[in-house]
């Protein structure tokens, strides 16, 4: 792989470059992206924590900003560094652009996610590996399909959004694939699990074809049929999502109470070592300025890891050699263990946080049961009243589109892709009004 073909500017639906002399095509991606509306419906989406009344905590939109933040400053500390080993780059790119490609694919790398934080995933494969409606239809798709169907991705998802035409969104290829941290499919042969890349699946069978222009554009070394290397800044989208995600959910556990504000400072201290002085935190005044001023100095230097360790390792990860995680082994891997270990057992299973758990395997089965019926009898000429009305509920263009000669998987997609899009609380509103639980 190479640089100059790895930052293609290219939009796949465009026969011709639009130029803006005040914005870089990557910065029009950043732009496009905070502006849409699979975007917006974050703010509503749970992070881990369902929202308090006394305190604020993260939703999958405040992360979302604070992953592109991280990865913007990733970008441009390994930008500067690869422009000066690479001097046939500087004409025509500048350490401004890597930092805009990975803010980028970092603002959407959460935008697949469906209500209920993870547990969302797990409920809406549950529906078709456990519901009776869900699993009639094993024998009515390819194989290929049900993999897609009984383990949702919102990686994949995401993938989908960014390429729907409906959101008008034609990114450039160099941020779909720093974007694409699983540039595989979900059922292929010879899995190798012990690699990065291939422990989840980036892409649905509806986006084969356009992953693989994707990859051709931009040059991503194949691997076999349908799978392929990752494109180099990927390992930058991903170290920026593991380090918000380890070092925030901490401060949010600490401040709603789940972990002592001795256990949040001792585990931080172990990340920053040397840098770590008691006496100037001891002076601080109150919570809020002892854990900001500490995720400040825990954040940069977990950047200044993953920056060094991606440069030391460029090469390999140009010749698809590196496919382990940036912060699997940075040197404070064993630190960042520690923080996801207590995070595991004292934030991650709190009860608030397996209550929303549990409200989202109760309410993403029961709502795809009814709206993939509503889906099936768009087709039906004396489909039952009841869903004759649900098939109102959906969007306008998501009728649409079950009204076209569709096969039965495209129908469950559309139906899978409007229950995931929803807002946590949509959902449960939605739930209860079609189940008759609440009519307001």
């Amino acid at each position: 792989m190479n640089w100059p073909q790895l930052l293609s500017p290219q939009r796949l639906q465009s026969k011709t470059d639009q130029h803006d002399q005040s914005r870089s095509a990557f910065e029009q991606d950043y732009d496009r992206i905070i502006f849409s509306h699979p975007f917006r419906r974050l703010q509503d989406k749970t992070q881990v924590h369902p929202l308090p009344v006394d305190d604020f905590v993260h939703t999958r939109l405040t992360h979302s900003l604070e992953v592109s933040s991280v990865g913007r400053s990733l970008g441009k500390k390994v930008g500067e560094e690869i422009l000066k080993r690479h001097d046939s780059l500087k004409n025509n790119f500048s350490l401004f652009d890597f930092g805009a490609i990975v803010a980028a694919a970092s603002l959407a790398h959460d935008l697949g996610n469906p209500p209920f934080g993870h547990a969302g995933e797990d409920a809406i494969s549950d529906f078709f590996n456990l519901n009776a409606k869900g699993q009639l239809f094993k024998n009515s798709v390819s194989s290929n399909e049900w993999a897609d169907l009984t383990s949702f991705e919102g990686n994949a998802q995401g993938f989908r959004l960014l390429n729907q035409k409906r959101y008008g969104l034609r990114l450039t290829a160099a941020t779909l694939g720093a974007f694409t941290k699983y540039p595989c499919p979900s059922q292929f042969s010879n899995r190798d699990k012990s690699k990065k890349s291939q422990k989840k699946f980036g892409y649905f069978e509806t986006e084969k074809e356009i992953f693989s222009s994707v990859a051709s554009q931009l040059g991503l070394t194949r691997i076999q049929d349908g799978v392929w290397c990752r494109h180099p800044l990927t390992y930058l989208v991903e170290a920026a999502d593991d380090i918000c995600y380890g070092i925030i959910d901490l401060e949010d556990g600490c401040r709603l109470g789940l972990l002592s504000e001795r256990e949040t400072v001792e585990l931080m201290a172990a990340i920053l070592k040397e840098q770590f002085k008691k006496e100037k935190v001891d002076k601080l005044i109150g919570l809020t300025d002892k854990l900001g001023v500490l995720r400040a100095l825990t954040i940069n230097k977990l950047v200044d890891e993953c920056t060094a360790l991606f440069l030391d390792e460029e090469k390999n990860i140009l010749d698809g050699k590196f496919d382990k995680a940036l912060t699997d082994t940075i040197d404070s891997n064993d630190a960042l263990k520690d923080i996801s270990k207590i995070s595991v057992e004292k934030i991650y299973r709190a009860r608030t946080v397996v209550e929303i758990e549990a409200s989202g395997h109760e309410v993403l089965p029961g709502l795809l049961e009814e709206f993939v019926k509503a889906g099936e009898s768009i087709q039906q000429k004396d489909a039952p009243r009841k869903y004759k009305n649900l098939q109102l509920l959906l969007p306008e263009e998501t009728r649409h589109d079950l009204a076209e000669n569709i096969s039965t998987y495209q129908m469950l997609r559309a139906i899978v892709d409007f229950v995931s899009g929803l807002t946590d609380r949509h959902a449960l509103s939605l739930f209860r009004k079609i189940k008759g639980i609440s009519n307001i």
